[in-house]
């Protein structure tokens, strides 16, 4: 008798202890989660408030883009085209006849896409296409172009630009792609024949779409 109590008694005493044991890992794992989800939640709020800065930042930057390309069209007459990784820009810097010098009229524009370039476009490809009026043999305008776009290539190195990680390139492109076809020497139209044009390769299409968005008229 003194031995089924005994027995009996135990097993009470283990299904309490059990009961007590479940309990407190019921419990634990109540705590863990509730921490886990806090933590999810802490997370996703500093999550969601990194990307409402980092809107706002870019926002600035397309407005200030927005400004800055608005003042090479009024002031300069540059004409910006946006494209799928990159950007065009198209610059009344133009040359006299037969000759690759950078025109003293001319430097305030280079100097302002510069400082652009090196604003919104850091580590970007840039790439100077030089142009030629018809005047003379093919074989010779083509190395004249090729001269225009070095020394503007040059000229934006001693403002900087290239000094912040942009690549500068050069490329003639002689005769062709005439603005003004078949305008050479002092005849009207043929100084726009001889100029150059600016090609902005972007890392990616970011480049491209900010510029897009920029240009894009506000509603």
């Amino acid at each position: 008798m003194t031995t089924r109590i005994l027995v009996a008694a135990c097993a009470a005493i283990a299904v309490t202890t059990s009961g007590c044991a479940t309990r407190g890992a019921l419990r634990r794992a109540v705590a863990e989660q509730q921490t886990a989800l806090e933590n999810e939640r802490t997370a996703r709020v500093a999550a969601d408030s990194g990307l409402a800065s980092d809107l706002a930042s870019l926002r600035t930057k397309v407005d200030s883009l927005r400004h800055e390309l608005g003042t090479l069209r009024t002031e300069f007459g540059a004409k910006i085209t946006a494209m799928e990784e990159g950007v065009q820009f198209v610059f009344p810097v133009h040359f006299a006849f037969d000759d690759a010098s950078v025109r003293e009229q001319d430097r305030a524009a280079l100097e302002r896409f510069a400082r652009v370039a090196q604003r919104y476009y850091g580590g970007s490809v840039i790439t100077v296409e030089g142009f030629a009026d018809p005047a003379g043999s093919p074989r010779y305008n083509l190395d004249l172009s090729r001269r225009r776009a070095e020394s503007v290539r040059d000229f934006l190195t001693t403002q900087g630009l290239g000094a912040t990680g942009e690549q500068l390139r050069t490329v003639g492109y002689g005769e062709t792609r005439l603005v003004v076809p078949g305008a050479e020497g002092d005849q009207a139209g043929a100084e726009e024949n001889r100029r150059v044009v600016f090609v902005v390769e972007s890392r990616g299409a970011t480049a491209g779409k900010m510029t897009a968005e920029a240009l894009t008229p506000r509603s």
